[in-house]
């Protein structure tokens, strides 16, 4: 039996599905996929992460007289030239986007594939309802897994020793041969994972108290290594479990909605590019404002520092994308996808499940979404997140000097900062109006 161990979103060795059910003579791999890459800005700084999780998983596979083969390419060429080395099947992890699930249906047909679920603690497939529909709101779906949220542990996969390493000759890419130049990442993404996991466990306690404050370092800080599988949920769980620390059980909470977010865009498949809700929504088509957003340019302080800081880093908080998206969708009336897309763009720990749920949570359109006349005023959310305007004015240096009064008001800083592209009032009349419409059309 020769296997090929195929890594993509379970970059680690630890808790690792196909490692667990490799054996005999295995041949480790992973494809930069040029499908993906070749859309991607060259500065894109999860090439940069990625590319450095690879090599350390590399090494980490050579630790136990393993490899790993590096491939710049498409993976149906990478398969059809392994195909001739006389494999019999290929390892690796479920993965449940669209893009995904077409790859792996075109690689099935030049080598079986066989999936393990890794980089989510539940199949979609299964925890359907008594009546074999899906659920499709958070609440009775997290209740219905409490025999999973409120273990003690969730087993973890162990590495079978009895395997051998095939040898191929392949040549590792640099990041320049990609096509890609090394980007600036944020300074704890340069700890390893497992220390970021320990700091965490530090501060889980003020998770909920902290998360929502701007300036502090308030998150988990752990969404890249979600996304890209440098640690596994399960691990993430075990060790927030066994840390015993107060609070514990709201952050948990969070990794369930990542689960209920995939779990909704596995069963509903066409809210990837439409509104899960069926409404129609008369959309702006204002493409300056899209693009003032985009900048930071609006004229509201909060949202502004937001998009900055995000431009520049990658990383937002999930409070200012609630706020940021709110904006867009509802005070400009953009429809959710130009933001979502754009997010797609930028967001370090971008994943297309947690991403299009969170979009249209906000706009109103998804499942279990905010209601439609429950509209973020981004003045009121900085002044109760961002009293001092100390996140503000390290983003936005124009405001440094400014009284922190005037930014949480509309319409006091005038001559001071850029004008604001809308009315708050206005815009929330605007939105409830076009939303009610749709929602009566409807009926």
């Amino acid at each position: 039996m020769k296997q090929i161990l195929w890594f993509r979103r379970d970059l680690r060795i630890q808790d690792n599905k196909i490692l667990e059910k490799a054996s005999n003579e295995v041949l480790p791999i992973f494809i930069f996929d040029k499908n993906i890459l070749e859309k991607l800005d060259r500065d894109d700084k999860r090439v940069t992460f990625i590319y450095d999780a690879v090599l350390a998983l590399k090494k980490s596979l050579q630790s136990l007289g393993l490899d790993l083969y590096i491939f710049f390419d498409t993976p149906k060429n990478v398969f059809m030239k392994l195909k001739k080395e006389g494999f019999d099947e290929v390892l690796c992890s479920s993965d449940f986007d669209s893009y995904a699930i077409k790859r792996d249906k075109e690689i099935n047909e030049i080598i079986p594939l066989k999936r393990y679920l890794d980089s989510f603690l539940i199949n979609p497939r299964k925890n359907l309802k008594r009546d074999g529909t899906p659920y499709k709101v958070f609440t009775p779906f997290y209740k219905s897994l409490s025999w999973l949220s409120s273990s003690d542990k969730i087993g973890e996969a162990q590495i079978n020793q009895n395997q051998k390493l095939y040898k191929y000759e392949n040549k590792t890419p640099t990041l320049e041969e990609l096509g890609f130049k090394r980007a600036d990442l944020p300074e704890f993404l340069k700890k390893t994972p497992q220390n970021r996991l320990n700091d965490f466990k530090e501060k889980v306690e003020e998770y909920e108290k902290n998360r929502d404050i701007f300036y502090k370092d308030g998150t988990s800080n752990l969404g890249v290594d979600l996304r890209f599988g440098t640690l596994s949920p399960r691990m993430i769980f075990n060790e927030i479990r066994k840390s015993n620390k107060k609070n514990s059980e709201i952050f948990i909470r969070q990794l369930f909605w990542r689960e209920f977010y995939n779990y909704i865009l596995f069963h509903f498949p066409k809210s990837e590019n439409e509104n899960w809700k069926n409404i129609e929504i008369t959309w702006s088509e204002d493409e300056e404002d899209f693009q003032k957003w985009c900048e930071g340019k609006t004229g509201i302080p909060i949202i502004d520092a937001a998009m900055r800081h995000f431009n520049k880093t990658g990383m937002m908080h999930n409070r200012l994308r609630m706020i940021v998206s709110s904006f867009l969708c509802k005070n400009l009336l953009i429809d959710w996808k130009k933001g979502e897309q754009y997010f797609a763009k930028k967001l370090l720990d971008y994943d297309a499940s947690s991403n299009i749920g969170s979009w249209q949570w906000a706009a109103s359109t998804g499942a279990d979404s905010v209601p439609y006349f429950r509209i973020f005023n981004p003045y009121l959310q900085s002044g109760k997140f961002d009293k001092e305007a100390i996140f503000i004015k390290s983003v936005i240096p124009e405001l440094k000097d400014v009284d922190v009064k005037l930014i949480h008001v509309e319409g006091a800083l005038k001559d001071k900062y850029i004008s604001p592209i809308v009315q708050m009032r206005y815009s929330r009349d605007r939105a409830i109006r076009v939303f009610k419409e749709a929602k009566n059309a409807k009926v």
